[in-house]
């Protein structure tokens, strides 16, 4: 079995934040939560990574944190366009932006040929989620099914105090095997956290103890096979019906198939509590997260030194 590589999602400007997050320093000498994502997957045994980018900011990547990487790992960059197609379909027109997390897991298909763990650029995960993917990719083969696994969060300790969130709420069986994620794109903190479907016309509580994706994925190789050959059903749809804006979801590939009874999806929880840049209004709170981190003796002062 090949040893597992890091994809890292970084092609999405943060319309919300107002701004490009994942090159906005949030420790004391200039390192990004890309900085301490890699360097916890690097102590569970990772050693290669791969940055998932638009074109236009490579430079600017490369300089804030893809050069010194480079020094301590295995680094890797493509592409994800929007023109990144199956034969016979185009871009549609009025449509900016590629087409969605499976869409930019599909654009490291070239590059990665095992099993591989998945993340946004911009989350900290904390490094017992490293450790628990890391092992669990490194150990578990498709067999009779497809064997994949997520990271889950308790969802009191991923929400922000500065606006709503989106987060995958989970089922699982009583054996944590993932049944079914569903998107609420509107939560907000709370005793306990709340969503709202209508605008906030009405609200629904949930308990701070649901386990929520993060988008922290693990998968063989096959799950790119099949969100490669899925990717035409899903095109066909989303540009009859939302051709500027529909986006083919890492979650929605992986629900097809455990409901076709193709894969199951263990589902493994980190106490960590999660920070990010979701609102501009955030990043104090980060920066003082890993300020107390480094203090404790989580991370050393300066990331690559050591």
């Amino acid at each position: 079995m090949n040893k597992p590589v890091l994809v890292i999602m970084a092609a999405g400007m943060g319309s919300r934040y107002g701004g490009l997050k994942q090159l906005d320093p949030v420790g004391s000498h200039g390192q990004l939560i890309i900085d301490y994502s890699i360097y916890d997957a690097r102590r569970a045994g990772f050693e290669t990574v791969v940055f998932v980018i638009k074109p236009e900011i490579e430079a600017d990547f490369k300089a804030a944190i893809g050069d010194r990487v480079s020094k301590v790992m295995d680094v890797k960059y493509v592409y994800q366009l929007k023109e990144d197609l199956p034969e016979g379909y185009s871009v549609p027109a009025g449509r900016t932006k590629p087409w969605g997390t499976a869409h930019a897991a599909l654009s490291a298909r070239k590059v990665v040929d095992g099993p591989f763990a998945i993340i946004n650029a911009d989350d900290y995960y904390g490094p017992e989620a490293y450790q628990k993917i890391y092992n669990y990719l490194s150990t578990h083969a498709d067999g009779d099914l497809y064997e994949y696994v997520m990271v889950g969060y308790l969802l009191k300790n991923t929400v922000t105090e500065n606006g709503t969130v989106a987060r995958g709420v989970c089922e699982e069986t009583a054996d944590h095997y993932l049944t079914q994620v569903t998107e609420r794109t509107k939560i907000e903190k709370g005793e306990p956290p709340r969503y709202t479907e209508d605008d906030g016309r009405t609200w629904t509580c949930l308990p701070g103890d649901t386990i929520v994706s993060m988008n922290m994925w693990g998968f063989t190789h096959s799950f790119l096979d099949e969100a490669l050959a899925r990717f035409p059903a899903f095109l066909d749809k989303a540009l009859a019906e939302n051709p500027e804006k529909g986006e083919y979801f890492l979650p929605t590939v992986v629900s097809q198939l455990i409901d076709e009874g193709k894969a199951r999806v263990k589902v493994l929880r980190s106490e960590d509590k999660w920070y990010g840049v979701t609102y501009r209004e955030d990043k104090p709170t980060v920066t003082a997260a890993i300020a107390e981190k480094t203090a404790a003796g989580l991370y050393p002062d300066r990331l690559w030194e050591v």
